[in-house]
């Protein structure tokens, strides 16, 4: 017997069917997928003729949550981007633009304040999701502003004789001036940054004494609060630098500006001023230790913090606490009084030697620190101090020429927000 083994005859037309369909597929998720790429790539701001496109945005977003900057980052991004492109204009028309060489030094300088080479730090960034290019714009616009306000402004921004003298603390003939100042301090991240600020703002139109009292007991996060934020009379020259022309530009009653500070915003309030027969101290550098305390500001931290204090005079005896605990649970540096954090100075401004400060917290307030003063070192030539205080002051006038221009250019542009 012989078998017939046959094949069902091929259907020709589920074969073209399908040999069209299958490319109109590809074709699909092709126009899908460029489609998605064209609305990255979109303009999502026209700042005159210059565009910001939305992968922009969402790059330096990126880098801010990763530099952890506080406020919603998109609309950080958005505001910070706009802005950038009408500095990119004003220092084109200026002819200003920064070298290779600038920028790597720049991005050095910021690795460095990070504990990390530049390589590490584009590394870094570059796992994060933040392309070298995205960070290197940040750095360059910066760089080129910065050139452009000194070039513009510069000459406008030297104080006189007078208001040096009176920011360096001195009246009449080598006398000198302490302050009785009150404090507010909130803590600021990501999630409570608008309310912070709105609240701030708020704070700083207060006039009478007794309601920047009832703020401080209500608002602040510092052991003053307790005092209704007040604080002990201070030389001016304990305070930082660029801050002591703010703090006595204030009248008695008055409430400074809110002031930032590392994961926190600052209000102070005059309360009085005196002069000093004699003149107030003066220093080259400020010794300190920082211990830090796994559980910021915890009921468990603050007793363990509570527990060392009694038991130590001097930053020496940290030593025997840290011991056999990770170096880096310890740090003690000695500075001049311009290069300390802003948060730290003002914290070691309150204290004498050997006493020591639980307000301030680090990694995201996730350890507590415990920041002792070890010391004073001796006054620095009245020529190194009166240069710092200049550049100083010359730096704060020239950030308000800065935010005032770039107001100046915001307000004449043609900006369209998609």
């Amino acid at each position: 017997m012989q078998l017939n083994i046959s094949t069902p005859p091929l259907n020709m037309s589920r074969i073209v069917k399908f040999s069209l369909v299958l490319p109109m597929v590809i074709i699909a998720s092709l126009i899908s997928h460029n489609a998605q790429a064209q609305g990255l790539f979109a303009p999502a701001i026209i700042v005159n003729t210059n565009v910001v496109t939305n992968y922009e945005i969402e790059q330096r977003a990126q880098l801010y949550r990763l530099l952890r900057n506080p406020g919603d980052p998109v609309e950080t991004a958005r505001t910070e981007l706009m802005k950038d492109r009408l500095k990119n204009q004003a220092t084109r028309e200026a002819g200003i633009k920064a070298t290779s060489d600038d920028i790597k030094v720049a991005i050095q300088k910021f690795a460095k304040q990070a504990n990390m080479t530049d390589e590490q730090l584009i590394k870094a960034l570059s796992e994060g999701g933040v392309e070298p290019e995205t960070f290197r714009d940040f750095i360059q616009v910066s760089l080129e502003w910065g050139d452009f306000v000194r070039a513009r402004f510069l000459s406008r921004s030297r104080p006189d004789d007078a208001e040096i003298d009176r920011a360096l603390g001195r009246v009449g003939n080598g006398g000198g001036m302490r302050v009785l100042l009150s404090e507010i301090i909130i803590p600021i991240n990501a999630q409570n940054a608008p309310q912070v600020e709105e609240l701030v703002d708020q704070l700083a139109k207060i006039t009478s004494v007794e309601d920047f009292a009832n703020a401080a007991a209500q608002y602040s996060a510092t052991d003053t609060r307790t005092n209704g934020g007040r604080m002990d009379w201070l030389p001016i020259t304990n305070l930082p630098p660029d801050l002591r022309p703010v703090i006595l530009a204030l009248r008695p009653g008055e409430v400074s500006s809110p002031i930032s500070l590392p994961n926190a915003v600052a209000l102070f309030q005059m309360r009085d001023v005196q002069e000093i027969t004699g003149g107030t101290p003066k220093y080259s550098a400020i010794e300190y230790a920082k211990y830090y305390i796994p559980g910021g500001r915890s009921e468990a931290a603050l007793k363990t913090a509570a527990e060392i204090s009694n038991h130590i005079d001097r930053c020496d005896d940290l030593y025997g606490i840290a011991k056999d605990q990770p170096a880096e649970v310890l740090e003690r540096e000695s500075l001049p009084s311009n290069k300390i954090p802003r948060d730290i100075a003002l914290e070691l401004a309150k204290l004498d030697e050997g006493e020591i400060s639980t307000n301030l917290t680090s990694s995201n307030g996730q350890n507590l620190i415990l920041l002792m003063l070890c010391g004073r070192s001796p006054v620095l030539s009245d020529d190194e101090v009166r240069t710092d205080l200049i550049n100083g002051l010359i730096q704060q006038r020239l950030n308000a020429f800065s935010d005032s221009y770039l107001d100046q250019l915001q307000a004449d542009a043609l900006i369209i927000e998609k």
